[in-house]
């Protein structure tokens, strides 16, 4: 579905008079590929270039050297954008910034309007995406009268009714309670096993990407480790070095393991903690 080789991209400082001041290297030579129907998580700390990365997914932005393909599609190809654009698409961190319609209803079916789809199918579109984000029954709310989280739901579904095979979700999260993440990350997990979406979550939020399929880890504009979420959280030190934080469950296993527990690494959450400690008591 996505394939990038060496992709690259400067940032450009320029002065008044619009010459070159600076450039800075946000993303450096990466090569990954994703396939279609994976759950994906890209980490990495603030800088990292994990944010940049995704905007070259639907061609926000294009790259400065390398190539990204999108189903085969080069986004750098003007004549494909269009295309690019229908098959993969965006959530922002803030939903305000996507929302713009003063019905609920009317901003779902605002995408798949311009795309010149059929009124009829408009609305099964409408209907269709709301309900696999949990918000038909605020098909006739204001968005304004929405919490964090049913606006971030919204603005999926905004997208969804565009009928993408891909949906990258920039940090969906970062503005939300405990309990409008949880909402959004079941939202994200439900496309991707039901309906077959390729889901691509950039995040620093270590327990959003437990079930996550495959994961790239980012540190100064390259992928520096890549692998299963358990593969991934089994180096608690090298994840510490990248400035980043680790599960509780598995920081606490890794903590216990350094106390003489026999445990073993990559431990993903609490219950799968519990039942290790419990065969460990059977055992003395």
């Amino acid at each position: 579905m996505i394939r990038a080789e060496k992709l690259t991209f400067d940032y450009e400082r320029l002065d008044e008079e619009g010459r070159v001041e600076s450039i800075k290297r946000a993303v450096d030579h990466v090569d990954l590929q994703i396939q279609a129907g994976a759950f994906i998580a890209i980490l990495g700390h603030n800088g990292s270039g994990k944010s940049t990365l995704a905007k070259h997914i639907n061609a926000i932005l294009t790259p400065t050297e390398g190539t990204l393909f999108v189903d085969g599609m080069d986004t750098k190809d003007e004549e494909k954008l269009w295309s690019i654009r229908q098959d993969a698409g965006m959530v922002f961190q803030n939903p305000d910034n996507q929302i713009i319609g003063t019905v609920v209803e009317e901003d779902v079916g605002f995408g798949p309007e311009n795309l010149g789809v059929p009124t009829d199918e408009i609305w099964k579109r409408v209907e269709e995406s709301l309900s696999a984000v949990g918000m038909l029954k605020y098909r006739h709310h204001s968005p304004n009268r929405l919490s964090g989280g049913q606006k971030q739901r919204v603005a999926i579904a905004g997208v969804m009714a565009m009928h993408p095979r891909c949906i990258v979700l920039d940090e969906p999260t970062a503005m939300l309670d405990p309990n409008g993440r949880a909402s959004v990350i079941r939202t994200a997990q439900k496309l991707n096993r039901e309906e077959g979406i390729t889901i691509i979550l950039i995040t620093h939020y270590m327990e959003e990407v437990v079930e996550a399929d495959h994961v790239f880890v980012m540190d100064d504009g390259k992928v520096v480790m890549q692998g299963t979420p358990r593969e991934i959280f089994s180096k608690v030190e090298e994840l510490k070095k990248l400035r980043l934080d680790v599960p509780q469950a598995t920081l606490l296993a890794w903590e216990l393991k350094k106390k003489g527990f026999s445990l073993p690494d990559g431990i993903l959450n609490i219950e799968e903690l519990v039942d290790k400690l419990c065969q460990l008591k059977r055992k003395m």
